[in-house]
């Protein structure tokens, strides 16, 4: 079966696209919670590039459970953790990466999000976000427990904007504990992901 793969000039069109349908968060503005300016970066790196991921077990708004070592073998894994259902920069990130599935197909890359709401309050926020393609996992209970065990777990409870990117084998390629108050650039997740092509 050939894979399809996304020319440069439409890779380039596609980043322009979802950069400005970001702004999805425009659906939720009567429903966000505006926390203010947080401190960018608020806990101590647990993990390094070139380290073992560290497997875990969560609930997903679908009603499975889903384990990052089902993708051992078969899928390069990017976790996506946000912080909090029903913020801003949550609520553009993921609607941003709900409309570029082929790129993660192109990498044969699965995208798991990992947030410490617990599921119902998940399926309320994504349900406006339209079909996600991605399992949206619950770090509910034990609370936060993965984000505790990727290093990504505040002071206040919630979780690091953060992305892990992790090759078919299970070792971390790239680390991204991004500033709270910015959306992560789905240009450098690109290439990041280019990467595990070599």
């Amino acid at each position: 079966m050939m894979k399809k793969i996304i020319p440069a000039t439409a890779l380039t069109a596609i980043l322009f696209l979802v950069s400005t349908v970001y702004g999805a968060s425009e659906m939720f503005k009567d429903y966000i919670y505006q926390p203010g300016t947080l401190k960018p970066v608020d806990s101590k790196p647990k993990l390094k590039v070139g380290a073992k991921a560290p497997d875990f077990t969560l609930p997903s708004i679908s009603g499975e459970k889903i384990s990052l070592s089902q993708y051992h073998g078969k899928k390069n894994v990017v976790i996506s953790f946000v912080p909090a259902a029903w913020t801003p920069v949550c609520s553009d990130q993921w609607p941003g990466y709900n409309l570029v599935k082929d790129i993660f197909d192109q990498y044969d890359a699965a995208l798991l999000g990992i947030t410490v709401d617990n599921v119902p309050t998940l399926y309320a926020w994504t349900r406006p976000m339209g079909d996600i393609w991605f399992p949206v996992l619950s770090d509910f209970w034990p609370h936060g427990k993965v984000a505790k065990k990727y290093g990504v777990l505040r002071s206040n409870g919630v979780s690091e904007r953060a992305l892990f990117v992790i090759d078919k084998k299970g070792i971390i390629r790239y680390i991204d504990v991004h500033d709270i108050n910015k959306r992560p650039l789905l240009e450098d997740l690109v290439k990041e992901l280019e990467k595990l092509k070599k």
